[in-house]
C-alpha cells in the first residue's frame, strides 16, 4: 500500500527504531512516547487488521509477538506485558495495517493497561444467545 505509514517503515522510506525483523514480520518502538519500551509488531504482507488477515500471516505476526514478549521479560527485566490490538475504527483502530501494541509492565507501574469501560447496556443471556458458534 502506497500510503500505508507502516508499509512505508517496512520498505525503509520511513525511518524506525527495530526491535526484530524476520522474512515476515517486524517489530519497532512506537513514536508516541506514551509508555517506555512501547513496542509494535507487524506483519510485513499488508493486511487491514484481524478481521481480515489470512491464518498464515496472522500466525507469522502472532509468533513474534510472543517471541518479542518473551525477551521483554526474559531478557529485559520487565515482569509482564499487556498485548492490544484494535481491528477497526469502531474499536480504535488508526492506522490501517495489522499490529499489535506490546507494553512491558512491572508490578511498580503507576498504570493499568485495561480500558476502563461504562458497563454493559444489554442483560449478557441475550448477547450470549447473539454471539455463540455452537449448537
Amino acid at each position: 500500500m502506497d500510503n500505508c505509514i507502516f508499509c512505508k517503515i517496512i520498505r525503509g522510506e520511513i525511518p524506525s527504531r527495530k526491535v526484530y525483523e524476520d522474512e515476515n514480520t517486524l517489530s519497532f518502538m512506537d513514536v508516541a512516547g506514551d509508555v517506555d519500551g512501547h513496542i509494535l509488531v507487524i506483519p510485513k504482507k499488508h493486511v487491514t487488521n484481524v478481521l481480515d488477515c489470512d491464518k498464515e500471516t496472522l500466525d507469522q505476526t502472532i509468533e513474534t509477538v510472543k517471541k518479542v514478549a518473551n525477551h521483554l521479560t526474559e531478557d529485559c527485566g520487565y515482569e509482564g506485558v499487556n498485548i492490544l490490538n484494535a481491528s477497526g475504527q469502531p474499536a480504535g483502530q488508526s492506522v490501517f495495517h495489522l499490529h499489535f501494541h506490546i507494553i512491558p509492565r512491572k508490578s511498580t507501574d503507576p498504570f493499568t493497561g485495561w480500558p476502563v469501560y461504562p458497563g454493559a447496556k444489554e442483560e449478557i443471556e441475550d448477547v450470549h444467545k447473539r454471539v455463540t458458534m455452537i449448537d
